[in-house]
């Protein structure tokens, strides 16, 4: 900091002695100073004491101090906004990362490394690595006539022909040169019935299965799974979290099936969840039929796929979920609306429940009526038909 050549005592002391009627052109003979200056430390100081001058300069300083850490700041936050959606992990991506914020931004090298936390030697380093164009060249000729080999057999045949090299370095060229072997795995399919079979136009006799995702005010997602009755349209369970797996849903329907006894048939797509060995195992041993769709025809479960698309259109779309809590409080006060309250249109305008009760108070032993599976095309056009 540049050292004052008066100090606030001098400046008090000279504006007291003009106070005291000195004249001001002999102050300033006197003590070697302008007229000029004489009037700006009037203005500044005047009638003030000592202490109260130092503290009025204190002032200033640490002003001036907190204005030059906000527009460092400011300027900091400005370059990283401008590197947001770049992925700065490498050694020369942190090289470019400096460079921009340099040129962009007219920062220090040392400035623009501590933004990025990027090692000023790291990013000096220049590359002293040979020219490998020959090995390259090779190495592309193999991987052309042997299509379905790896870096590691590859490696093998270059050292056959005399190319000694480390198996790391090998890896790298394979990768640099975009050589790597697309692997043929073929998606896991459900084993189970493709064609529908039919079912008593009765409650619990066929379930349909499916999951919608959503995300939470924090970004984070979850997905529920809903189950639904395909001859009452009632929901029966809409379970929220995170992340659900097979052993999940085998625990769901192993709950619901000792709380309103077991479906003649589910039907679900045939996502990992619902393919999964716990899921297959858990039918078979509850002798329940599990119905795959179709891959790639999601109108095969249109019960379930109607009722997703009205939960995101009245509830999902229309709600900002604040934490998962929040999210199963408010699912959970739309299923029992939605059975209860909301009128369906499928149904003759009647709920879920209504229809699901009128079901139980004409329940002969005799139903003969049949629920074919609706979504897929059925040339006798043979529709739900409720029991007497």
């Amino acid at each position: 900091m540049k050292r004052k050549r008066f100090s606030e005592e001098q400046i008090i002391g000279i504006l007291k002695e003009a106070e005291a009627g000195a004249v001001v052109t002999e102050l300033c003979r006197k003590h070697g100073m302008s007229g000029p200056t004489f009037y700006a430390w009037k203005a500044k100081y005047g009638g003030l004491e000592v202490s109260e001058a130092r503290r009025l300069v204190a002032l200033e300083d640490e002003n001036a101090r907190l204005k030059r850490l906000l527009a460092d700041a400011m300027l900091d936050n400005a370059g990283l906004k401008d590197l947001l959606f770049k992925k700065v992990v490498s050694a020369a991506a942190k090289r470019e990362a400096v460079a921009h914020l340099r040129t962009a931004f007219e920062m220090s090298e040392r400035r623009a490394c501590a933004v990025i936390g990027a090692d000023r030697t790291s990013v000096r380093y220049q590359p002293r690595r040979a020219d490998d164009g020959e090995i390259r060249g090779r190495l592309r000729e193999l991987a052309a006539e042997r299509r379905r080999f790896g870096y590691r057999r590859l490696h093998v045949l270059l050292r056959r022909d005399g190319i000694v090299i480390n198996r790391k370095k090998t890896q790298r060229l394979y990768r640099e040169e975009g050589l790597t072997v697309r692997r043929r795995r073929g998606r896991r399919r459900a084993v189970g019935v493709r064609a529908p079979a039919p079912v008593l136009a009765l409650p619990n006799q066929r379930w349909s299965l499916d999951f919608v995702h959503d995300q939470l005010a924090t970004g984070r997602r979850f997905r529920v799974l809903n189950i639904v009755d395909d001859v009452t349209r009632e929901c029966l369970r809409a379970i929220a979290d995170t992340s659900i797996s097979g052993k999940r849903v085998v625990r769901e329907l192993a709950n619901l099936v000792e709380e309103r006894g077991a479906p003649r048939m589910i039907v679900s797509d045939n996502g990992t969840e619902l393919t999964s060995n716990a899921v297959l195992v858990w039918s078979g041993e509850a002798k329940i039929d599990w119905h795959y769709i179709q891959p790639g025809r999601p109108m095969q479960n249109g019960y379930v796929e109607s009722f997703n698309g009205r939960m995101r259109d009245e509830l999902l779309n229309e709600t900002l979920f604040l934490s998962l809590g929040h999210a199963r409080d408010a699912i959970a006060q739309w299923i029992d609306d939605y059975n209860t309250e909301r009128p369906h249109s499928s149904l003759g305008y009647a709920t879920p429940a209504t229809f699901a009760a009128g079901f139980e108070k004409q329940r002969p032993a005799r139903v003969q009526a049949v629920a074919s599976h609706a979504p897929m095309r059925n040339h006798n056009r043979r529709s739900l038909v409720p029991a007497g």
